[in-house]
């Protein structure tokens, strides 16, 4: 049977009706982390197998989405959010007799394998029914659309883009699909606080991806998250490598959707996911994004960088890790000076490949979790998942000098059943020889990617690194049971010792109802609730002036979508007071999405 014509019209993501075969979860033998009895003495002013291991394998235990029992039938879409005119399932003119012969019998193939997934439900984490339902659901580009309503007042300050990634896939799933699998969009509004004006647009970044599907009028890449797991897994990547073997898709320009992280830097904004090299996008004078490419840094960068490098407010250096699944090294540590030179990679050393979305540095150091979610391929032949949860390896976090020329002098140090997603902060404590790294804590820790019978838990904690003696502490920093994801610090702050730290407020889970101001110090919190019905995403912080001696003289900025009016709008509120300064109202729906950063109209007009 050949594989239908598949159509991107948003509402039919909420028509599809896919399965896949029941998969079960099996034992493997991990190799034990030890700790490394090396020592760190920090310094002020410093310049510049077990047979019975239990696993828990991903995507087949009840769910902790508290998604409706009844998935959304239809997305509602404003009038605004025309759908886009279907592509024709049409090969490419080019293709030989041999290449259209090969196309067609790997799409009866592949027609076969959806065939025999649809026998069976889907779990939740996989199921697009649930994955890109509601305000989730993906929306077609939008043109520049200026002169926006604005209720309130823009404060002068605020001059130049908020940029906002986020997973948008432009085509229906044919199978499992999970939020994380879709292609990069970026959200963007040019905001002229001088003359109190505004506008928005939002565009895909065009990666070789989706440059190529949208080439064949079809998703073929498989999706890490929602496909690639037990033997349809296997079969799905024999029939993509298959396909590049007829040269019918080219696998060697890249596989990543970039629709995670961005970065400013070194003149030039990146959007990255940690499975391919970062795609450059420029913001044009009109207030438009136009993808430039896959950014190499001038053919330094040989490797997939993760989705959160770290910009170091003092040195302007930019850090980063590259991880790889299949081979060692399992993770390298590398870094940028400000005009882009990259240093050598140092090689950590790891027992196996990590699931490490996130990093944190210090004035001096870089902090690296190496936690108990990690990859193992080899699952799928038994027919798992080849990302599981093994309760039974040791959480741990490298320590490792920013300047360091290779990983001699790690120091790792165990920190048990800590699984922070992501790490909001970390510094120095030289008077303790610690360091200090603040981090919002995840139970179940594979709650992203898995179902559980347990409730997800986020909780802000503080963690103390001991340098000398290898030991650390964790205690909870607010004693709310509130579940935090998503934010940041003030980023002129970042690896040094910060009061406060702005997230979201992740309930219900996994929608953000509000954002809290946290002072890390003493656990005050204070929210800014959006009101009924209303949810939104990453609060971003935009400090006033870098000179200001007030941490939390600033601004936060965040995308907030209506579901009872089907409306979007930017919200702008003041970090002091935690009141609305302006509200931007958008022209189209902004589904929830990922991470975000502001570029300054002075950086605007020196872009590469």
């Amino acid at each position: 049977m050949a594989v239908p014509s598949i159509t991107p019209n948003s509402s039919s993501w909420a028509r599809a009706q896919m399965s896949h075969p029941t998969l079960s979860s099996s034992s493997s033998s991990l190799l034990n982390l030890g700790f490394t009895s090396k020592s760190i003495t920090l310094k002020k002013n410093k310049p510049n197998n077990n047979n019975n291991t239990i696993i828990h394998c991903a995507l087949h235990s009840p769910s902790v989405l508290h998604f409706p029992k009844q998935p959304y039938q239809q997305p509602l879409i404003t009038k605004d959010d025309t759908p886009m005119k279907p592509k024709k399932n049409t090969q490419p003119p080019h293709w030989n007799p041999l290449q259209r012969a090969a196309a067609m019998a790997l799409d009866l193939a592949e027609g076969a394998l959806v065939s025999r997934e649809r026998q069976h439900p889907l779990p939740k984490t996989a199921d697009p029914r649930v994955q890109i339902s509601g305000n989730f659901a993906p929306v077609p580009e939008q043109p520049v659309r200026n002169s926006l309503p604005i209720i309130g007042t823009i404060p002068k300050c605020i001059n130049g883009v908020y940029l906002r990634n986020g997973a948008n896939p432009q085509f229906d799933p044919v199978a499992g699909h999970h939020l994380f699998d879709g292609d990069g969009m970026v959200h963007a509004v040019n905001i002229n606080g001088g003359s109190a004006t505004a506008s928005y647009v939002c565009r895909f970044t065009e990666t070789q991806r989706l440059i190529q599907e949208r080439k064949l009028g079809r998703p073929v890449f498989p999706k890490a998250i929602g496909e690639l797991h037990g033997h349809s897994g296997i079969a799905r990547l024999a029939l993509f490598f298959a396909r590049g073997l007829f040269g019918l898709v080219d696998q060697n320009q890249g596989t990543g959707v970039a629709n995670a992280g961005l970065v400013y830097f070194n003149d030039r904004l990146l959007a990255m996911s940690e499975d391919d090299l970062p795609y450059q996008v420029r913001i044009k004078a009109s207030g438009d994004l136009e993808t430039i490419g896959r950014h190499n840094f001038n053919d330094q960068l040989k490797s997939a960088m993760i989705a959160h490098p770290k910009v170091d407010p003092v040195s302007k250096e930019l850090f980063g890790l590259s991880y790889d699944v299949i081979q060692k090294p399992y993770l390298k540590y590398f870094k940028f000076s400000p005009d882009g030179k990259k240093s050598s990679d140092v090689e950590i050393p790891l027992h196996e490949p990590t699931m490490m979305h996130d990093f944190a540095i210090t004035e001096n150091f870089v902090v690296i979790p190496d936690q108990q979610v990690v990859f193992k391929l080899q699952e799928m032949i038994t027919g798992g998942s080849p990302v599981i949860y093994d309760k039974n390896k040791q959480c741990r976090f490298g320590v490792l000098a920013k300047n360091a020329s290779n990983a001699s002098d790690i120091v790792w140090v165990e920190c048990p059943d800590t699984f922070c997603f992501h790490l909001w902060n970390a510094w120095e404590e030289t008077e303790t020889d610690e360091v200090v790294v603040i981090g919002s804590c995840m139970t179940p820790p594979d709650s992203i990617f898995n179902e559980s019978d347990e409730s997800l838990k986020s909780v802000l904690c503080e963690i103390r690194l001991n340098l000398k003696t290898g030991k650390s502490t964790r205690r909870a920093i607010i004693k709310d049971e509130v579940n935090l994801e998503a934010g940041m610090v003030n980023k002129n702050k970042l690896g040094r010792k910060t009061k406060y730290a702005y997230l979201a407020v992740a309930e219900p889970w996994p929608k953000v109802s509000g954002f809290a101001k946290v002072d890390i110090l003493s656990g005050e919190m204070k929210k800014y609730i959006y009101g009924d019905r209303k949810y939104g995403g990453e609060p971003f912080f935009l400090p006033r002036d870098p000179n200001s001696e007030n941490e939390d003289d600033g601004y936060i900025l965040c995308f907030v979508h209506d579901e009872r009016t089907w409306k979007s709008e930017l919200q702008i509120v003041n970090a002091m007071n935690m009141k609305l300064e302006a509200a931007i109202k958008l022209p189209s729906r902004v589904p929830y999405g990922f991470h975000g950063t502001f570029v300054d109209s002075k950086d605007l007009a020196n872009q590469a």
